[in-house]
């Protein structure tokens, strides 16, 4: 059975990483909410996609600059918060989202030691990927893939690979599942891509829609 992984959340149905998405996102069955992980100016783990704020909230500017009392304003959880909301209910896949800009605050390290045995840290970064394990050697990290570094670089250190889904190929699926790597596809919401992914064999599909997606894999 292919995964479901909650895009920052339930997040066509709620604001994407906030404590509703993932709510959401465990009511219509997801397997894992996927959420991203970021530092406030004070040093506290915040749940957040953007380094800008302008997006989504009212505030303006780098999220890096804002302390955790004003980011709790406008509902922008800690990683702590949605550990708390999730633990024992739905797998998480924390996603490092730009670890150049906190390696001084070691979000590596201390996203990892909050996870999980089942839950999974991923990222863009080799670094931030080998920076996370470095501390938790049975930690389940997953790299993706295709953007800078190769199916067989990340197989050395991953559990996992994360394909763009406009370049997933099959041939690219078969050599990662080859040398033991899971396999995952990120942003999918049409119910058609999704049947015709995990009739590949995708071990997981992320989507801003569990719930389409969920029904899109229940046999007809």
């Amino acid at each position: 059975m292919t995964w479901v992984i909650a895009h920052r959340g339930a997040s066509v149905d709620e604001r994407e990483n906030t404590l509703p998405a993932f709510e959401r996102a465990i009511a219509v069955g997801a397997d894992f909410v996927e959420l991203d992980v970021q530092v406030s100016a004070d040093g506290a783990l915040v749940v957040f996609h953007d380094v800008d704020l302008d997006r989504l909230t009212a505030l303006k500017g780098p999220l890096r600059r804002r302390s955790l009392a004003e980011l709790r304003e406008h509902a922008i959880p800690t990683l702590e918060d949605v550990l708390e909301l999730t633990r024992g209910r739905i797998g998480v896949m924390a996603e490092l989202k730009s670890p150049h800009l906190y390696r001084r605050h070691d979000v590596a390290g201390r996203t990892a030691a909050l996870l999980g045995r089942n839950d999974v840290v991923l990222s863009f970064s080799r670094r931030a990927l080998l920076d996370a394990k470095r501390g938790r050697p049975d930690l389940r990290v997953l790299q993706h893939v295709g953007l800078g570094v190769s199916i067989r670089a990340a197989s050395s250190y991953a559990w996992g690979a994360g394909f763009w889904d406009p370049r997933v190929t099959g041939r690219g699926l078969a050599k990662a599942r080859k040398l033991g790597l899971a396999t995952t596809v990120y942003t999918v919401n049409d119910a058609d891509r999704i049947r015709k992914l995990a009739a590949l064999g995708v071990d997981g599909v992320f989507t801003d829609c569990p719930d389409r997606a969920r029904a899109a894999m229940r046999p007809r």
